[in-house]
C-alpha cells in the first residue's frame, strides 16, 4: 500500500466508486505559543478554505492527550481517538487521504494514529494543501458515523526503554533540527542534546523546495547513508512524536519500516536521571 498521494491522482481517486474520506489536520508547532503570544488556529485556518469534502481534525484534542510526563503530545486514549475518527466519518472500508498547510508534519501523525490503529488504506497528500490545485470550500461537511474501531499495534512503537536499547542495537533516527540534536540551543524542552547512539536525520532533509517528498531512490540513499535500510531495526524520535511520524512516513516511501517513539525528547528528557548526549557524535 502507497503511503503518499500525489493530488492529481487524488483527483481521480475522489469521482471513483469508493471515494476516500479526506481529513484536514493543519496543524504547526508554535514557539509563540509557548512565549504567550497567539497560537496558530488550525480551525480558523480550515474555516476559510478547504478541499471539499475535507473534515477538520484537531492534533492536540483529538491525535494526542494532554501534556505530561509521557511528553507534549502522547498518544490518546484508543476509545476517545476512536469515537474521533468516527465522528469525522473514518470507516475500515473506505480510503482515508490527509493533508495539512504543507509542512506533512500534522498529516504524517494522523496517517501514523490511523496506521498504528489498523486502518488498512490511508495516505498522506504530498506536499499538503499548496499542492491541491482545485476549488476550496467554505462548507463545513457532516459526514455519516464512520465504523472504524481502533486496533492498536499494527505497526511497531517504541517506549523510553526500547527507544534506548534500540540506539545501541540498530538505527535510532532524531528527525529534529541538527542544532537541538546537538544541544546547541533548546527553545522547548528541559535540556539539549539527544539519546545517546541517535543518529541525526532531520526531517526537513527529506522533502524538496515544495514541500513534497524526494523521489524514493534519494529516500533510500539518504537513510542508507545513516544507516538505516531494510535490513536494520529502524525507529525514529523528535520533539514530541509529531515531525518523527514525518520522518517514519518519508522511510515508508523509501521502503524502510520503521518503530516512532512517541514520547520523544519532550518525555526522554523530563527524566534527569536519563543519559543525555550533546554535539554532533551520536554517543
Amino acid at each position: 500500500m502507497k503511503a503518499i498521494i500525489t493530488a492529481t491522482r487524488l483527483v481521480h481517486d475522489l469521482t471513483g466508486d469508493n471515494p476516500p474520506l479526506l481529513l484536514d489536520v493543519r496543524w504547526q508547532l508554535s514557539l509563540a505559543k509557548a512565549a504567550g503570544a497567539p497560537a496558530f488556529d488550525g480551525r480558523a485556518e480550515y474555516a476559510a478554505g478547504h478541499i471539499p469534502g475535507a473534515v477538520f481534525v484537531d492534533l492536540d484534542a483529538e491525535l494526542a492527550a494532554a501534556p505530561g510526563e509521557h511528553g507534549r503530545h502522547p498518544l490518546p486514549d484508543t476509545a476517545e481517538f476512536g469515537a474521533a475518527m468516527r465522528r469525522a466519518g473514518v470507516s475500515s472500508g473506505r480510503p482515508v487521504v490527509v493533508y495539512d498547510g504543507g509542512q506533512g508534519w500534522a498529516a504524517a501523525r494522523a496517517w501514523w494514529m490511523l496506521r498504528w490503529t489498523g486502518h488498512p488504506d490511508v495516505r498522506v497528500l504530498d506536499g499538503g494543501l499548496p499542492a491541491w490545485e482545485g476549488q476550496l470550500s467554505t462548507e463545513v461537511p457532516t459526514p455519516a458515523e464512520g465504523d472504524f474501531v481502533p486496533a492498536p499495534g499494527a505497526v511497531r512503537l517504541l517506549d523510553a526503554d526500547a527507544a534506548a536499547a534500540l540506539a545501541r542495537s540498530g538505527v535510532l533516527l532524531d528527525a529534529r533540527a541538527g542544532e537541538r540534536y546537538r544541544g546547541d540551543v533548546e527553545p522547548i524542552d528541559r535540556v539539549g542534546g539527544h539519546i545517546p547512539g541517535a543518529v541525526s536525520a532531520p526531517t526537513t532533509e527529506n522533502v524538496g523546495a515544495d514541500g513534497r517528498f524526494l523521489p524514493a531512490e534519494e529516500l533510500r540513499t539518504r537513510f542508507k547513508s545513516l544507516g538505516a535500510s531494510e535490513d536494520a531495526e529502524v525507529g525514529v524520535y523528535c520533539g514530541s512524536g509529531v515531525s518523527a511520524a514525518h520522518e517514519v512516513l518519508a522511510l515508508a516511501v523509501a521502503g524502510i519500516p520503521a518503530a516512532l517513539y512517541v514520547g520523544s525528547w519532550s518525555e526522554w528528557s523530563s527524566d534527569p536521571s536519563r543519559p543525555v548526549a550533546v554535539g554532533p557524535d551520536p554517543r
